[in-house]
């Protein structure tokens, strides 16, 4: 593996990671978060969007006029969106449901189009997708922790709601981190999401912080030979 692409996987995963460091897309980020199957199934369905719309626009690049990008951009991105959109509403109905309004916006969130634009359209094919798929896992990684913490402070549970995506039989599938718990509301209402992210966002820089002192200190993670 190149460096550049070495590069690419950890500034999409950690060191740009656009959920607890560049802060884009708080409002699905926020909003669909309450639980892990929503979470996990909304960033999947952006970092799918973000890697084909990312792959198109490297590849046809050279042929739109600076002055139009943004809306061709915008247009090669609501395309998938509606593909994407059609494929849950005919396969995952109750599921399609739920995530609402959040599938539709995938089109003008800042993520996917900021990749587009800053990335995709000055790099190469593979790399613009592996860019956006960096991207997309490190958002939905986010999400997925966020929505888990959120799930287990708020129902006691995990994975509930899994029979939204595969049907009655996922409902024995969900685990109960805490037996017989009575659930805190404010965990799964919007404060809660904040309140969680703002905990993921002290996370991981306590863990900068403390790479930033060992390295300065000449420790593990300094030392070179």
């Amino acid at each position: 593996m190149s460096p550049e692409a070495r590069e690419i996987i950890a500034n999409g995963l950690w060191k740009q990671n656009p959920g607890i460091v560049q802060l884009l897309g708080l409002c699905p980020l926020l909003a669909i978060s309450s639980n892990v199957v929503n979470a996990l199934s909304l960033g999947l369905a952006t970092t799918l969007v973000m890697a084909v719309a990312s792959g198109a626009v490297a590849v046809v690049r050279g042929y739109i006029p600076h002055a139009a990008r943004i809306p061709l951009f915008v247009l090669i991105i609501a395309a998938l969106v509606t593909v994407v959109e059609l494929l849950m509403h005919a396969y995952v109905l109750a599921l399609y449901v739920v995530l609402g309004v959040f599938l539709p916006l995938i089109t003008t969130n800042c993520i996917v189009l900021a990749r587009v634009e800053a990335f995709a359209s000055k790099r190469s094919t593979l790399h613009s997708v592996l860019d956006a798929v960096m991207m997309g896992l490190g958002l939905t990684l986010v999400l997925v922790v966020l929505g888990a913490m959120r799930e287990i402070a708020g129902k006691g549970t995990l994975l509930s709601g899994l029979d939204l995506a595969f049907g009655p039989v996922a409902k024995d599938w969900v685990i109960h981190v805490i037996p017989n718990y009575q659930g805190l509301l404010l965990a799964i209402l919007p404060p809660g999401a904040f309140i969680g992210l703002g905990l993921l966002i002290a996370a991981r820089n306590w863990v900068m912080d403390i790479q930033a002192r060992r390295a300065n200190a000449g420790g593990p993670l300094g030392q070179t030979v």
